[in-house]
């Protein structure tokens, strides 16, 4: 092997840890080409979980790999959002398991190889514009190792997420802090969520933040979700909910029928299952 390309291996070696993967415009925007991947390949220096798509191989890809791959090197400017951010942070295990769905949220679709890697979970992806506008754009993610740059002054907590450590290098995983996931797993009803489901995860929810779901409530843009929030909360009367300032908050007007044949619920002008009663 020539010294050049021995240079080019221990630089790759640096910049793409064991694992994690890229695709292959980010390796030909460092000078990687197609015949230099191509020989890598066949040398077991780069797997091809996919078509585009490359790792250094170490044990098998995960789906945390994947994200932390999107998040950091791919700069990517998603979160794991929803039922997933809530399983993570140990509050869903009242929900039951619908399959293996890992819920990715930001503004910008993620790359379409996404969904041929060889995974058993599927990634499902939500536009995060309509609830809470381009905030995720707003806030510098994590980077992935010591010594790379550092955040700057637009922390997580601006869009109200945090970072997970994963790995045996612990890696950061940004996923929405439980105030924000529980707003996005309310989107997901009535089509892609049970109403009981989510009223018995509404019921454990004692610990949440008001500032956190102040800012969210405030900031969110789907009176559908903000309506839905008070109801479950009010059924559940948590602590939390005395301190917050409800007249901030615009729950818009006009009445919204969620479910066919339900119960009206006339404070929030939400037509709810008969099988959720007036008194939990």
């Amino acid at each position: 092997m020539s010294e050049q390309s021995t240079g080019k291996l221990k630089q790759l070696e640096r910049l793409l840890p064991e694992g994690l993967l890229v695709d292959s415009a980010w390796l030909s925007a460092r000078d990687y080409y197609a015949s230099l991947r191509t020989k890598y390949v066949s040398s077991g220096w780069l797997e091809q979980p996919a078509r585009r798509v490359y790792r250094r191989p170490r044990g098998q890809l995960s789906w945390q790999q994947v994200v932390i791959s999107l998040q950091t090197l791919l700069d990517h400017r998603l979160a794991v959002g929803g039922r997933t951010s809530l399983e993570l942070q140990g509050y869903a295990h009242y929900l039951s398991q619908v399959g293996s769905k890992v819920y990715l949220h930001g503004p910008t679709k993620p790359p379409n190889w996404l969904t041929t890697l060889p995974l058993k979970e599927e990634f499902v992806y939500r536009n995060s514009t309509p609830l809470f506008g381009s905030d995720l754009n707003e806030v510098d993610f994590p980077p992935l190792v010591p010594g790379a740059p550092k955040q700057g002054d637009r922390p997580l907590q601006n869009a109200v997420l945090r970072s997970l450590a994963w790995g045996q290098w612990e890696w950061p995983l940004t996923v929405s802090a439980p105030e924000r996931a529980i707003l996005e797993l309310l989107d997901e009803l009535p089509d892609h969520e049970s109403f009981h489901q989510v009223d018995v995860l509404m019921e454990g929810l004692s610990d949440l933040a008001p500032r956190r779901l102040q800012k969210l409530l405030v900031r969110c843009r789907s009176v559908k979700v903000k309506r839905l929030f008070f109801f479950f909360a009010d059924r559940h009367r948590h602590a939390w909910l005395k301190h917050i300032e409800r007249a901030a908050i615009d729950l818009g007007s006009g009445k919204r029928m969620l479910v066919k044949e339900g119960r009206y619920d006339p404070a929030y002008q939400i037509t709810v299952p008969k099988e959720l009663d007036e008194v939990p």
